[in-house]
């Protein structure tokens, strides 16, 4: 089973411990940099740790403010990739999103160069409308009612 879990006490030395693979090392924040933002933006902010029955594989940070839910830094640790995990949590990341803050637009910013990414989240439905901020492509997820 997959779920979000809240960073704690109990587990966030094991979070700062997760790694993308190489070839995003470039696209990716580190989760002690997404951690420090959350913190800062802590009001706007909510990072989770990833788990797959009891383990942890991934983290996820989302942004809340301005009426705007953007998933804002996701990644899958470099062991535990190809095994569907990220598409799993990032229906579960746009289930949360619509279930607490009642969201009818998703965005997920990009990098421009990371063509993976970009190809994940329009596997998921996100679409890409050319709206490019600071090297970002802000990809958008309409929410129709299978979420809601």
């Amino acid at each position: 089973m997959l779920e979000l879990r809240t960073i704690n006490q109990d587990n966030y030395e094991e979070c700062l411990n997760l790694r993308t693979i190489d070839t995003n090392v470039d696209f990716v924040d580190s989760v002690a940099w997404s951690l420090a933002e959350a913190w800062v933006y802590y009001e706007d902010s909510r990072p989770f740790a990833i788990y797959a029955d009891n383990v942890m594989v991934g983290f996820v940070s989302m942004y809340i403010g301005e009426n705007n839910p953007q998933i804002i830094n996701f990644m899958i640790d470099s062991r535990f990739q190809r095994r569907g995990y990220g598409s799993a949590a990032a229906k579960l990341c746009i289930e949360y999103l619509c279930k607490e803050f009642n969201a009818r637009r998703i965005s997920a910013p990009v990098n421009l160069e990371n063509i993976t990414a970009q190809k994940f989240w329009s596997n998921l439905g996100f679409e890409s409308k050319d709206d490019i901020e600071d090297g970002y492509l802000y990809m958008r997820l309409y929410i129709s009612e299978k979420y809601v």
